[in-house]
């Protein structure tokens, strides 16, 4: 996608043996980049969110083992940064499953060999993502070109979190759609969840202006009227897991969008790229580890000052118990449809389409 008629991916490699990434904690208010030059930094990107969305933190684990390949390609080094990439951020399969295929791939080779091998390796997943997420976004905007050609009017898409180019590759996963769709001239409206407690709808609003398709930043809360009201003709999330029955994990709220969803007769749709689906997990429920993150992050607020420089509001005192859980998880039965690069499917029949990942399992 576009930075000021600049066209970037969210992570690249850069000529200096290092990855540059776009610093997402600086966003929306300012737009920054980082050089990620050991596995330490890619740990330290992915567990403070510089980098954030699954199939992002897939491609920057990718990268974090190739950076430690080539300090130690050894085979204690490889096992422990494997180790410590995994456990930066616990909920997003893709993570795993790409630190699972790196390390497959430099297993049987020679020491020598692993630090070109496993820098390959990671392009080639960097790369693979932009395609799959293309291709989940052209299955989403005939989706959208669907309800356009029914109402014949401006198709209202509710989202939750960010699903976009920022939390990818590039392109998206649920924004993916969205751009295409609008690309294509389809008439497309979207409501814009805030998503606290770390605003990542700012994230996505900021995406969506840089391409000038129309949409309003709404607070978490305000989905379910919208619904009630018919203000709102499909929901349309990305996911950071997806068990193999079609259970959705995705950002602390989601859930009670599907409710809602549910309620009102709206669809509710999940992009999911194939890396995203865990197939040894069953029930979502019991069986997706659920993040819980820091206190901070509910007590404060960040934001701009009245002279615009950024700045830290705490809004509840350190005596205030917090609970800060990640994710949720929205059961199958809420789920209408899960888009995939290979086509659309109600969540019961993702075996269909990864017969081979289904039977690996």
């Amino acid at each position: 996608m576009k930075v000021n008629g600049i066209p970037y991916r969210s992570l690249w490699p850069a000529a200096d043996a290092a990855v540059e990434i776009i610093d997402q904690r600086s966003l929306p208010y300012a737009f920054a980049t980082r050089a990620l030059r050991s596995v330490d930094d890619v740990i330290d990107a992915i567990s403070t969110m510089a980098v954030r969305g699954a199939p992002l933190i897939g491609v920057a684990g990718a990268y974090g083992l190739a950076l430690a390949m080539r300090r130690d390609a050894g085979n204690a080094h490889l096992a422990d940064a494997h180790r410590r990439l995994n456990a930066s951020r616990p909920t997003a399969v893709n993570l795993r499953w790409a630190l699972d295929r790196v390390r497959a791939v430099l297993a049987p080779l020679p020491t020598a060999e692993r630090a070109d091998a496993a820098w390959l390796e990671a392009a080639r997943i960097a790369d693979e993502d932009v395609e799959l997420n293309r291709a989940i976004g052209a299955h989403g905007a005939r989706l959208i070109a669907a309800v356009h050609a029914r109402k014949g009017k401006p198709v209202q898409v509710l989202t939750h979190c960010n699903a976009g180019w920022l939390a990818t590759v590039d392109f998206g996963t649920a924004l993916s759609a969205i751009y295409q769709a609008h690309d294509a001239s389809i008439p497309v409206h979207v409501w814009v969840d805030e998503t606290r407690p770390r605003s990542q709808g700012l994230l996505t609003a900021w995406e969506l202006a840089a391409h000038g398709v129309p949409h309003t930043l709404i607070v978490d809360n305000a989905g379910g009227h919208l619904m009630q009201h018919g203000d709102v003709d499909l929901v349309l999330v990305g996911a950071d897991r997806v068990s193999a029955r079609g259970d959705v994990a995705n950002k602390i709220g989601t859930y009670l969008k599907a409710l809602a969803a549910n309620d009102n007769g709206v669809p509710f749709y999940a992009a999911v790229p194939s890396p995203t689906i865990d197939w040894t997990i069953d029930d979502g429920l019991t069986g997706i580890p659920i993040e819980e993150r820091a206190a901070s992050e509910v007590r404060e607020v960040a934001g701009l000052d009245p002279q615009h420089r950024r700045a830290t509001v705490r809004i509840a005192s350190d005596d205030t118990p917090v609970s800060n859980p990640a994710f949720d998880v929205t059961p199958a039965r809420l789920v209408t449809g899960i888009i995939t690069e290979r086509g659309v499917v109600a969540p019961g029949e993702l075996g269909s389409l990864f017969p081979e990942r289904r039977q690996a399992a």
